[in-house]
C-alpha cells in the first residue's frame, strides 16, 4: 500500500470532526394539550446547544409568534405546532446562537458587552454579533 493509499484510508477513518457528527439538535418530541402544544425535551434541547433554556424559549416564542411558558421541564406554547415547524425554529436558533460561522463548529458561548450579545468561539476564537 502507497503513503497516499494509507494516508487517505487514515483520513476516512479519523474524520470526525465536521460539525455534522459533533452537533446535532435532538428531533422536538411534541404533544398536543387542547389548545396547547408541549415541547416534552426543551431541557435535551438546551442541554445539547449549552445555551440558558429562558434564551431558547424567548427566541421560540419570537420565531413561532406564540405566547410560552416553563411547565416542569417542558415548553407549554400556546397554538397548534408541528413537528417541522418547530425543528425549523430550533435550527435556526442554533444557526443564529450556537453554530460559529467561521469554523462550523458549537463550541460557542454568549458574551453580553455593552448591550451587545456576541458569539464567543472557543475553538477558533472567532467572535461574530450572536442573532443576525
Amino acid at each position: 500500500m502507497s503513503y497516499d493509499d494509507h494516508l487517505d484510508r487514515a483520513l476516512t477513518e479519523t474524520d470526525s470532526s465536521s460539525s455534522a457528527s459533533r452537533f446535532s439538535l435532538p428531533d422536538p418530541s411534541l404533544r398536543a394539550d387542547g389548545s396547547f402544544t408541549l415541547l416534552e425535551n426543551l431541557n435535551e434541547i438546551v442541554t445539547r446547544c449549552n445555551r440558558e433554556a429562558d434564551h431558547v424559549v424567548k427566541y421560540l416564542q419570537t420565531e413561532l409568534g406564540t405566547a410560552a411558558s416553563l411547565d416542569d421541564g417542558r415548553l407549554r406554547l400556546t397554538g397548534s405546532f408541528k413537528q417541522s415547524r418547530v425543528r425549523e425554529a430550533l435550527e435556526s436558533y442554533a444557526e443564529e446562537f450556537v453554530i460559529c460561522p467561521d469554523c462550523g463548529l458549537p463550541d460557542t458561548k454568549l458574551v453580553e458587552e455593552s448591550g451587545t450579545t456576541y458569539r464567543q468561539c472557543e475553538a477558533c476564537g472567532e467572535r461574530t454579533r450572536a442573532g443576525n
